[in-house]
């Protein structure tokens, strides 16, 4: 994401307006004010991690002119969509979302067992995704699932999405792609 290119982890800004943010690992809404000065955690996908006094939040793109940037449209898609276009929304806008404590996508990190599309009979489509976490006491389960969640939903032809958090197979680091495994320093 262009707008995102110029931060850096460590920079400090002063927010410009108040913003409402995601707790990491509690996935509870909060408002961070005007003027409070965050340090950039990381800025991947279409949202930015920061640190506020000793805690991190998530940012979402809708709202980073409240950090002086740019803020990104919600993803969506034209009215008249393939099945084909449709389903690569769907996969680009998974490889969006991001554990806002890892640099890897949650596609590329191997947490996405599977995604189904059913279309009904009113044209809509639901969207069924399977996915794991890296270890079942994760605590960013449902801010993930959230965000894929948010983002899916701008194609108008989806009407629901529902994410599901399995457990079975266990993760584990073999599931990720081999760019993701160089980006950690997993070989």
């Amino acid at each position: 994401m262009q707008q995102l290119d110029g931060l850096y982890k460590g920079q400090e800004m002063p927010l410009q307006r108040d913003v409402d943010a995601i707790s990491i690992p509690f996935g509870k809404s909060v408002t961070l004010t005007e003027d409070s000065v965050v340090s950039i955690m990381q800025a991947k996908g279409s949202t930015v991690s920061v640190a506020f006094e000793g805690r991190l939040f998530l940012i979402e793109g809708s709202d980073l002119d409240a950090l002086g940037l740019e803020s990104l449209p919600r993803p969506t898609l034209h009215e008249e969509a393939s099945e084909e276009e449709i389903e690569q929304f769907v996969w680009d806008q998974l490889r969006t979302c991001f554990d806002p404590e890892i640099p890897v996508n949650i596609v590329d990190l191997g947490l996405v067992y599977g995604c189904r599309i059913e279309r009904l009979l009113s044209g809509e489509r639901i969207v069924t995704i399977r996915m794991t976490l890296t270890a079942p006491g994760c605590g960013m389960g449902d801010v993930i699932a959230e965000d894929a969640r948010r983002k899916i939903l701008g194609a108008p032809q989806i009407a629901k999405v529902h994410v599901e958090t399995v457990f079975d197979p266990p993760w584990s680091r073999e599931m990720m792609t081999e760019e993701a495994r160089l980006e950690l320093g997993m070989f």
